[in-house]
């Protein structure tokens, strides 16, 4: 007979760790679907969503009009760390700018203009509550 061994701590820490970061994965995944029925709702065209250059990641580029819109979209949990729109930073904004200029030579788009929006996905309570805020923040150096 043999006696199955407990797994040691670091693994069962890492394994855990892998399961929360997969719910925290399609729990991103999800709000970036939601976000964008969102946008859709309101009026907005998605042109592309999860665009990656060496910059990173845009997570949706829609057209409302005449204007180009770069859309972060922010998930939280609980307030523990605050309201999902607070975690844009300056520091996200200027990444956010570099990404939309990555994207717009890529892109040429003249005659349009660019916004910045966020919509944030709270999980606090199902169904998750979205907020979307239209010009979120002006392009930054």
């Amino acid at each position: 007979m043999r006696i199955a061994q407990p797994p040691d701590t670091a693994n069962r820490r890492a394994n855990l760790w892998s399961v929360a970061m997969d719910s925290r994965r399609e729990k991103g995944r999800l709000g970036e679907h939601l976000a964008r029925e969102l946008l859709r709702e309101n009026g907005l065209k998605i042109l592309e969503s999860n665009v990656r250059c060496p910059l990173g990641e845009i997570d949706v580029v829609a057209r409302d009009g005449s204007t180009l819109v770069f859309v972060e979209v922010r998930s939280r949990s609980g307030r523990r760390f605050g309201l999902p729109q607070e975690s844009v930073n300056r520091r996200k904004q200027r990444r956010m700018t570099q990404l939309a200029q990555w994207y717009l030579k890529g892109h040429p788009s003249p005659g349009l203009c660019v916004r910045f929006d966020v919509v944030a996905v709270s999980w606090e309570q199902e169904p998750p509550r979205l907020t979307w805020i239209p010009n979120a923040f002006e392009a930054c150096e």
